[in-house]
């Protein structure tokens, strides 16, 4: 008895020691994935941590806000170890079961029987490869929907980055009209020590300044609000210091060319190729339905220790008898198929729709930055100078010049508005319609196509 228990424990010692060492052959699609992986995250998550960002100061350029929202957005972060742990799923799921350790005895008035053994569960042929085919897809949908947030931060960013432009440029242009009317204001006031100023003027220039104050006010309270959401845009806790203000702005000095940005969008963007994934892993879920119908097996040996050398092998193997369960997990399968493709469908006209929209929205601003910068400012302009030329020989009245002088304001916001909301539409059909990545963002460059 003694050098059999010797004997096995030298077996299961070194059957140990092998164990230790095994590896599965990799699922298709799996060294791909990884190498996906590893070339993302020396991008983005380098020694597990973010790489060096920008240091943000007044002058910083868009490309440095944007980077450093990108690699510090924890939206961004979540769906990358998301996605990360999707690709660590498809090692795990073609992977065979663990090997097993059995021990029985056999007890009446004392130990008659003592019998250790090992067994092996052996999934049908094809199951874990099948199964592996559905994570793998799932794993790439994991990495559309991390592209997806690369992307919907960097439309964020660009668009509370432009919405504070905006603020900026509107608090300077108030600035300009409460001085000018405060200019006015006195300028009647000595007008009216002298007897040559009207008292409706002195009124309708009292009333606008009151008005151009305080609307000076709410916008000025709106700053702090509006610097919160840029913040929040770049990843920043509520405890952390508030970044600077952006001192200057830069526009994108973009250009829209329709049928190229279209087959772009239809090729790189991440939520059609998100539902392109959903078809894949629907039609590798139609594989493993079938396979269901292959019993899977359990092989054992077990070593009698008190009568040496005896041994007690074991088979099993399952009996997939349930053919209306069978027939189900095949026709749900099928289903899954249809929806994901429906989807896919309805997602591709969705992209064309949210195109021809984006894509009007950037031709309509832009249009309209030209028309109030190019014609109706400098035609204001000129209908300012004639009444202000009029009002001080007299031919004009106050409320004349005020009324000009406000057309003139309304049209200069009317197209720091235009401006900001061809930026802004710009940025969306760019990012969230055709999937276009800012330049240094952590993701793929050979997207697939869906």
């Amino acid at each position: 008895m003694k050098p059999t228990l010797i004997a096995f424990a030298g077996l299961a010692a070194a059957a140990g020691f092998v164990l230790t060492g095994c590896q599965g052959i990799p699922a298709p699609g799996e060294k791909q994935a990884r190498r996906d992986l590893v070339t993302v995250t020396d991008k983005y998550r380098p020694t597990h941590q973010p790489p060096a960002l920008p240091e943000l100061t007044p002058d910083s350029s868009l490309s440095n806000y944007l980077a450093y929202a990108l690699f510090h957005q924890p939206q961004v972060a979540a769906t990358f170890y998301d996605w990360s742990a999707s690709v660590e799923n498809i090692t795990v799921t073609r992977s065979r079961p663990d090997p097993q350790l059995t021990f029985q005895s056999y007890i009446e008035d004392s130990l008659t029987s003592l019998m250790p053994g090992f067994a092996w569960n052996f999934p049908g042929p094809g199951k874990l490869k099948a199964r592996a085919g559905v994570a793998a897809a799932e794993s790439q949908g994991k990495y559309f929907a991390f592209e997806s947030a690369v992307l919907q931060t960097a439309f964020k960013l660009k668009r509370a980055y432009y919405q504070f432009g905006l603020l900026e440029e509107q608090l300077r242009l108030k600035r300009e009209v409460l001085a000018l009317l405060e200019n006015q204001e006195r300028s009647i006031r000595a007008q009216n020590m002298t007897g040559t100023a009207a008292l409706p003027d002195w009124l309708r220039v009292q009333s606008e300044l009151d008005r151009a104050r305080t609307e000076l006010t709410n916008q000025e309270d709106s700053r702090g609000s509006l610097l919160e959401n840029f913040k929040a845009t770049l990843g920043l806790m509520p405890e952390q210091p508030t970044p600077p203000a952006p001192a200057r702005f830069e526009a994108s000095g973009e250009q829209v060319e329709t049928d190229e940005l279209l087959r772009e969008a239809f090729e790189r963007n991440p939520q059609l190729a998100a539902l392109a994934a959903d078809v894949r892993a629907a039609e590798a879920g139609m594989a493993v339905a079938y396979k269901e119908r292959i019993p899977d097996f359990n092989a054992g040996l077990s070593v009698e220790v008190y009568r040496p050398p005896f041994y007690w092998p074991q088979a099993n193997m399952t009996l997939p008898i349930w053919r209306d369960k069978l027939a189900a997990e095949v026709a749900q399968a099928q289903v899954n198929i249809l929806a994901a493709k429906s989807r896919l469908k309805a997602g591709q006209i969705d992209l064309a729709v949210n195109f021809a929209q984006k894509s009007f929205a950037c031709r309509e601003t832009s249009r309209n930055v030209a028309l109030i910068e190019n014609e109706l400012i400098p035609q204001s302009r000129q209908s300012v100078e004639v009444v202000q030329a009029g009002y001080r020989t007299g031919t004009m009245g106050f409320s004349a010049m005020t009324d000009a002088e406000r057309i003139l304001l309304d049209l200069q916001l009317e197209a720091v508005q235009a401006r900001t909301d061809r930026e802004i539409a710009l940025a969306e059909l760019s990012l969230m319609v055709a999937g276009v990545s800012p330049p240094g963002a952590p993701i793929l460059s050979n997207t697939p196509q869906p």
